[in-house]
């Protein structure tokens, strides 16, 4: 499936808090701007995918009241919930269905009022409430006991996971369309509250209301359409059970292998990546991902982003619109939509020059669940 598959279209609402709004007044935006983004028709989209989102079953978007919002009715259609793994997981089963002819073109989207319409992300962490007992309320609970053991076994600093919030900082104050735009420095990082030690107030992402929606469809069909072509040259994707019931959990090898798996299909490695968008809902997660997917070595990934090397200019750029830091906590959506504009090189002062190459991470469930797509300019 190398290259046979493109991104033809993205669009976003506005991002941040709307009370009033609804996942699917959100949701019908996003498509909107996709449509145009692209140049199709509404009656052109044959299929739907989405995902529901954290709020309320009876708030939550899926693909009928998506349908029926938006007068379609899909060849292909699902809706899935895999946290922040979901945005790969249904931009994989788009291209799959539009490579086996179920539909030309798919809507993928996702829809959500996380900041006012009542989200779950105050729930304990881990399995049912199994966990809250033990004070793990929250995702950021997991993600501390990650920071902590990767410091305790590799010598990792708080001032390197702040190195992530700064840079991504730093690329949302060049972005309009970012919920938080004022740059902060390691000094900045260090003075914020603990939310749970040691992660700070700002080595976590932000709760945001809004909607993405990205159309897939062949890369014979984008051709035609309105914007560079950007081709799906690689997916991977995979899974498990693992838990903290484990020591090294984090390090099961699933991260890496969906990695691996996109690399391969794609025909390139972690030297031919120009940019990366990595799945960031705290900072200790961008750590991880920088060994799973081969940028350095297990345990140097502290070091490693220090010096400037994943800011705009330096070796390997990230999160250029922000991330789910500073750009807007939208589960990984909008990661989707800044590698396809890096790609297409319409990122204006935030453009990596020559970006022709990126790959977006995908997270969720804690950990369980995650995935990797290169995108290719065509």
């Amino acid at each position: 499936m190398r290259d046979k598959i493109a991104v033809a279209g993205v669009g976003a609402s506005p991002q941040g808090k709307f009370p009033g709004a609804t996942p699917i007044t959100l949701a019908t935006t996003a498509f909107k701007r996709a449509l145009d983004d692209c140049g199709l028709k509404k009656e052109q989209i044959d299929g739907i995918l989405t995902m529901p989102g954290t709020t309320s079953p009876e708030g939550a978007l899926n693909y009928l009241r998506f349908g029926e919002a938006v007068g379609i009715n899909p060849r292909y259609t699902g809706s899935k919930n895999m946290g922040g793994g979901t945005a790969g997981a249904l931009l994989h089963e788009a291209a799959m269905a539009v490579h086996c002819g179920f539909a030309n073109y798919v809507a993928c989207v996702f829809g959500d009022t996380a900041a006012t319409g009542g989200n779950k992300f105050n729930r304990a962490s881990g399995w049912g409430d199994s966990w809250g007992i033990w004070g793990f309320m929250a995702a950021a609970a997991n993600s501390a006991i990650t920071a902590s053991r990767h410091m305790a076994l590799y010598g990792t600093t708080s001032r390197q996971l702040g190195e992530i919030a700064v840079a991504c900082r730093r690329h949302a104050s060049m972005n309009p369309e970012a919920v938080m735009r004022t740059p902060i420095t390691i000094e900045d990082h260090q003075a914020s509250r603990f939310i749970v030690e040691p992660l700070h107030l700002l080595d976590c992402c932000l709760i945001s209301d809004g909607a993405v929606c990205v159309i897939v469809t062949s890369a014979e069909r984008a051709k035609d359409l309105r914007q560079p072509l950007v081709t799906i040259a690689g997916m991977g994707q995979a899974y498990t059970t693992e838990n903290m019931e484990r020591e090294d959990w984090w390090y099961v090898p699933h991260q890496k292998m969906a990695v691996a798996d996109a690399y391969a299909m794609a025909g390139v490695g972690p030297r031919d990546i120009d940019v990366a968008q990595l799945y960031d809902n705290f900072t200790s997660s961008v750590l991880v991902w920088f060994e799973h997917a081969g940028f350095c070595k297990v345990g140097e990934a502290g070091s490693f982003v220090e010096g400037g090397r994943i800011q705009l200019g330096g070796e390997l750029p990230i999160n250029t619109a922000g991330g789910n830091l500073s750009e807007s906590y939208m589960e990984g959506w909008l990661h989707l939509v800044e590698g396809v504009r890096q790609v297409r090189g319409q990122c204006g002062e935030r453009q990596v020059q020559g970006a022709e190459v990126c790959l977006v991470t995908g997270r969720g469930q804690a950990l369980n669940c995650a995935n990797a797509t290169i995108l290719k300019k065509g």
